[in-house]
This record gives structure tokens, sequence and C-alpha cells, in this order.
């Protein structure tokens, strides 16, 4: 008897390290993927970058800070999620989220993306340091054992820029709504995961269902 052809499972997590909603979902989508290692080994898990705002020095609208502001309240009241508010008064903020995004680009390639992100996410939300700023992100790469000088080079490097161009490409070619999304892949056919903050169990079973 004929064996079956593998299917090609893939689960992509779109995501901005300096989005609000992805530190809030966080908690749960680490318990969602842990489920996926332990009890859905066929399905690979992939990091995919949607880039929220592009580089700028300008300083962000008061209107816009009092809009995140405001966010983050909300997530913390719905979600329970720790933010320090010290960021606004202590930075400079920008609507520039591309250097953080390049920055995990750059991790990815050590195998250190998630771990970036949650040293991005860590330092902005809890620590109230900036992530626009290439200096922060820096100083988290040295942390995290990479080299700051080489770090440095291919943070502002054009080939770094074109790749995560491309990568924003990709992302939105999938069906989306925003941040953070999970869209699964069945042999190339697309399924939006409905994302439930709180219950990483809901996901996991619309994932399981797709694929059984």
């Amino acid at each position: 008897m004929p064996l079956l052809p593998v299917k090609k499972v893939q689960l992509f997590y779109v995501y901005d390290p300096m989005c609000s909603w992805c530190w809030g979902f966080s908690p749960t989508w680490l318990a969602l993927q842990q489920a996926i290692k332990d009890k859905l080994p066929e399905v690979d898990i992939h990091y995919l970058l949607g880039g929220l705002a592009a580089d700028s020095e300008d300083p962000m609208p008061e209107d816009m800070q009092q809009f995140l502001t405001q966010t983050w309240h909300k997530i913390a009241s719905q979600l329970g999620t720790e933010f320090n508010f010290d960021f606004w008064t202590k930075c400079k903020p920008r609507r520039s989220t591309y250097p953080a995004c390049r920055a995990c680009l750059i991790a990815r390639r050590f195998g250190l993306e998630e771990k970036m992100n949650l040293a991005i996410q860590q330092a902005y939300y809890l620590q109230a340091q900036n992530p626009s700023d290439d200096s922060t992100l820096i100083k988290l790469a040295g942390q995290l054992g990479l080299n700051e000088t080489d770090f440095c080079e291919q943070l502002s490097s054009p080939v770094t820029q074109l790749r995560l161009m491309v990568e924003i490409e990709k992302a939105h070619e999938l069906p989306i709504q925003g941040y953070p999304s999970l869209v699964l892949s069945i042999d190339g056919k697309l399924h939006s995961i409905a994302i439930d903050y709180q219950r990483w169990e809901n996901s996991f079973q619309q994932i399981k269902k797709a694929i059984s």
C-alpha cells in the first residue's frame, strides 16, 4: 500500500516587536507554541515581521502618544499585562518600528529572533527604553551575545532594509487583520487562525481541526 504524501504545514506568526497587542499576547503565544511543539510536531512555526511604522526621526505627535497610552491602559486592564508608563516622560517617542524589526531580522540569522523580540519588548514596555533608537538595539544585541560592531553595521545596511521590505510584502500577502496575526498554511492553502489573547487552547483547537 503506497504511503500517503506528508502535508507541509506551516504556522506564520506575524508581529512587530513594538506592537503593544503583541506584548499583551506574549504569554499566551508562548503557551500555544509549546503546545504545538508537544502535540503537533508536524507544524513548522515561522515568525514574520509585519512592520508597523517606517523609519522616522520626527517626534511622535501628541495625539498618537495619547492614543498609544490609552491602548496600553486598555491592554493592562483587559489582559493584566504590565507596562511602565515612565516611557512617555523619560523617552522621546517616535513613530518608528522598522529599526526594531531590522534588529529581529539580524538576530534571526543567529537563531536569536525570539530572544531579541522579547528583549525589545521588555526594554520598551518594562524598562522605559526606546527601541526606535539604534543605541538601545545595539545594547540589547550585546546583551544577547552578538558582536555590537557587526550588529551596528548590519542595522544600517541597505541589504538588511531590503530583506525587511521583502518580508513585510510577504506578510501583507497573507490574510491578516493586523498584529499579532496567525496564519496556517497547509500545502500552500492559507487559513486565518483567530487569536484569543487569554486562552491558547482556542487557537490550538482551530489548528488541530484544520490539519486533521
